[in-house]
Formats: structure tokens, C-alpha cells, sequence
């Protein structure tokens, strides 16, 4: 199975495709991407047949371009997970703390870091395009004065060796990813348990209390809206689209949601349902 994700090999979103993937595909072949628009394409091309995608970390909040894709594209949400995010200090092996002159990673990644990164103020901080992207870069350069800042599977992938596990600030750190595939493809995976989870993108008139109203009708479809999110229309200044998750115990309840929306909203999408994630460690 072909999977692509943005970023190198080794970063997040790879572990996060093992670990959706790994116990149920005899074999994954991980495709990198620069852009989350090339992740899609692929996918809606045919290039590959799903993708794993971030679409929200418990600190920094949503990952509002991958929302947009998800409803302009004719895809589905098939899965989620939630991965710790771990970050750790790689270098080249046999490096010390010493050695180093510069540390180099993702801007989000160097943010979730600053403790440890102040802690070290002869360390030159750098951004990078990518956590794992640094470690793959200061292996291929053969660089002794600099670290990257990345996941585990970072060091596995290139060879690196992890000097300072750890480093974030918070342990409480988590990313939820889901698997993308194309909606008029069969599941992916089978089901192993009922799906209690949808996520649904809506437009409603731009007049008072229109979005109270949705969500009112949401309530006493039964569902239980777990987030809401809002995004602007392109050309419609000051109107937005607005994406929720709920959860629900009856595919019945489920129905009757998309049923209550649709009547009375002037655009409805459901990008999927599922299953919902627990907590994972790794």
C-alpha cells in the first residue's frame, strides 16, 4: 500500500502511518511530499492509495490548510490516531553536546522546545522545512557542529543518533492524524469496531443566529459535537464554512444529524466517519 505524507521519512507522519497501518498492511510504501496540495493530488490521481495527513496538535490547535483540502477535494476520512509527539536531539554518531554550534528543525517543532533550547544559549537555533528533513540533511553533509531536533524514527532512518531524548516542553503533546483515501474507493482497512465518530463541513446563510440554529439541531439529532472549527469563503468576505466533529452511539443519530443539516443549511459535506482514536505512546 502506497501512502503519502507531507514531510520526509522519518517525521511524524510516518510513524502516524505506521501506526494506523502497520499491523494490518503487509507492506507500506511511504511517499514523501514538500506540500500537503501534493499529498492530495497524489491521492486523488491515483498516485498512491491513501494518505496521512496532521490535522490538529493539542498545542498548536488546527492545521487549517488541510481542512480546506478535505473539502474541496473528493476524499474521505477513513481513520484517525493520536501519536505522542516526541522530540529529540539527533546528531551524527559520536558527537557530544560540545561539539555542537547550531541546532536545526521544524519552527513548530523548535517552539515545542524552548525550554531545553534556552537552556543552551551557545546553540545557535535555525529553522528547517522539516524535523526529520534536518536530521536527513546534517547526515547527508556530514556535519559535527550541527543537531536536528526530530523523532526517533529520524535517527533510525538516516543513521543519526538520538544525543538528548526528549527535549520538549510538554509531555502532554499530542497529534491527530487521519488517513485519507479517495471517496469513491472501497475502505481501506477493515472496520474492526463500529464507527461512533463523523467529521462534517456546512455553510449556512449569512443571517443572525443561523449557526445556532445548526448546532441546536445537532443536539436533538442526539450527536455529541466534540470540536468546531471555521473557515473563510474564498470570494465571500466575512462568511465562513464551519467543520465539526461529533460522536455518536447509533449510526441512526448519525443519519439524523446530516439530515438536520441538510435541511437546514445551504451546504453540507461529510468527510467522513469513523472510528474514534484513543491515546497512543508511541
Amino acid at each position: 500500500m502506497r501512502i503519502a505524507i507531507q514531510g520526509e521519512l522519518g517525521s511524524n507522519s510516518h510513524m502516524a502511518a505506521i501506526s494506523m497501518l502497520g499491523n494490518e498492511v503487509a507492506e507500506i510504501s511511504i511517499v514523501p511530499c514538500n506540500v500537503s496540495a501534493e499529498v492530495m493530488t497524489r491521492v486523488v490521481s491515483r498516485d498512491v492509495d491513501a494518505a496521512v495527513l496532521p490535522i490538529e496538535n493539542s498545542l498548536h490547535g488546527s492545521v487549517a490548510e488541510h481542512y480546506d483540502l478535505l473539502l474541496e477535494l473528493d476524499v474521505l476520512i477513513e481513520r484517525e490516531s493520536l501519536l505522542r509527539i516526541r522530540h529529540n536531539l539527533i546528531v551524527a554518531p559520536g558527537v557530544g553536546l560540545s561539539d555542537l554550534r547550531r541546532v536545526i528543525s521544524h519552527p513548530v517543532a523548535l517552539s515545542q522546545c524552548r525550554k531545553f533550547l534556552a537552556s543552551q544559549p551557545q546553540l545557535e537555533v535555525m529553522p528547517f522545512y522539516d524535523t526529520a528533513g534536518s536530521v536527513k540533511y546534517l547526515m547527508e553533509q556530514g556535519l559535527k557542529d550541527v543537531g536536528g531536533i526530530a523523532p526517533q524514527l529520524a535517527a533510525t532512518q538516516y543513521g543519526g543518533e538520538v544525543l538528548i531524548p526528549a527535549v520538549e516542553d510538554h509531555a502532554q503533546n499530542f497529534t491527530r492524524f487521519h488517513l485519507i483515501r479517495r471517496s469513491d474507493d472501497p475502505l481501506l482497512l477493515p472496520l474492526e469496531e463500529p464507527e461512533n465518530k463523523m467529521s462534517v463541513a456546512f455553510a449556512i446563510e449569512h443571517r443572525p443566529g443561523t449557526l445556532v440554529a445548526a448546532l441546536e439541531k445537532l443536539a436533538l439529532a442526539g450527536v455529541d459535537l466534540t470540536k468546531i472549527e471555521s473557515r473563510p469563503v474564498p470570494g465571500s468576505p466575512w462568511e465562513y464554512v464551519f467543520y465539526v466533529d461529533v460522536r455518536f452511539d447509533t449510526p441512526a443519530k448519525a443519519e439524523a444529524a446530516i439530515a438536520a443539516l441538510v435541511e437546514h443549511c445551504r451546504m453540507v459535506k461529510v468527510l467522513g466517519r469513523y472510528r474514534s482514536a484513543s491515546f497512543t505512546a508511541e
